[in-house]
C-alpha cells in the first residue's frame, strides 16, 4: 500500500510537468535526505502548483520515511493578478513501529501576485480558509511566496512563509498556531543545475517539535 501511495504521487507530478525541477536536500543537523518534485504551470485559466517531498532515513527509518504532497490550484476568468485559490495538502510517515498520517487539509481562499515587469521579482500572497481532519475543522491560513532573481539570473532568493492555527500537544504542552518558513538560495551553475542552501524557520511545527527552532540544509536542484 505504501508503493502504491508513493506511485500514485510520482505519477500524479509527472502528468503535470510543465516548469519543473527536482531537489536533494540534506538536513545537517538531524543527518537525513529530503527529495523534492516541484511542479509549476500557468494557462489561460490560471496556475497550477504541486511538489511531493519525500525523506529518507529520518529517525532511523531505513528507505521511505515520510511523504508528504501539496497540490494548488488558482483560477481566474479575468485579466487581473487576483486568483481563487483550492488546495490539499497530505501525506504519511514511519516511526519504526507502524505508519501515522499527516492529516489531510483542505483550502481555499484568493491569492494576489504582484511581479516587475521582467519578472525578476514575484511575490504572491495567499488567504485561505483552512479545514484540517481530525484536528480544527475551521481555521485559516496566510502564506506568501517570493522568488527574486539576482546578479544577471546567477542567484536565485526564493522560498515561502506559512502562518496558520493547528491545535497539537508536545509532551502534555497546547499549542495553538504554527509558523514555518523555508528560504532558499541558489547558484545557478547553468540553466539546468543549481547549488545552494535552504533553512527551515519553523515555531511549534509538528515535524520539528514545540518552540522555535532551525534546520539548514545543504541543497542541489535539477530543472527537467
Amino acid at each position: 500500500m505504501k508503493k502504491l501511495i508513493l506511485l500514485v504521487l510520482i505519477l500524479v507530478q509527472v502528468s503535470l510537468l510543465n516548469a519543473q525541477n527536482v531537489q536533494t536536500l540534506y538536513h545537517t543537523g538531524k543527518k537525513y535526505l529530503t527529495t523534492t518534485l516541484e511542479v509549476f504551470k500557468t494557462d489561460k485559466f490560471g496556475s497550477t502548483y504541486s511538489f511531493v517531498d519525500m525523506d529518507y532515513g529520518r529517525e532511523g527509518v531505513q528507505g521511505v520515511s515520510m511523504a508528504y504532497w501539496e497540490f494548488s490550484r488558482g483560477i481566474k476568468f479575468w485579466e487581473n493578478p487576483f486568483e481563487l485559490h483550492v488546495e490539499y495538502n497530505g501525506g504519511f510517515g514511519e516511526d519504526g513501529p507502524g505508519y501515522y498520517p499527516i492529516n489531510d487539509a483542505w483550502l481555499f481562499g484568493g491569492n494576489y501576485t504582484w511581479n516587475t515587469k521582467d519578472f525578476s521579482k514575484i511575490f504572491t500572497l495567499e488567504a485561505m480558509y483552512k479545514t484540517i481532519r481530525n484536528t480544527n475543522y475551521a481555521s485559516f491560513q496566510i502564506t506568501g511566496v517570493w522568488t527574486i532573481q539576482m546578479f544577471k539570473e546567477k542567484v536565485t532568493f526564493t522560498g515561502f512563509a506559512d502562518f496558520w492555527r493547528e491545535d497539537n500537544t508536545f509532551d502534555g504542552v497546547n499549542t495553538k498556531y504554527i509558523l514555518l518558513t523555508e528560504p532558499q538560495l541558489w547558484y545557478n551553475v547553468c540553466k539546468k543545475f543549481a547549488i545552494g542552501s535552504e533553512v527551515r524557520f519553523s515555531n511549534n511545527f509538528a515535524a520539528e517539535g514545540i518552540g522555535f527552532k532551525v534546520n539548514p540544509t545543504i541543497a542541489a536542484k535539477f530543472t527537467l
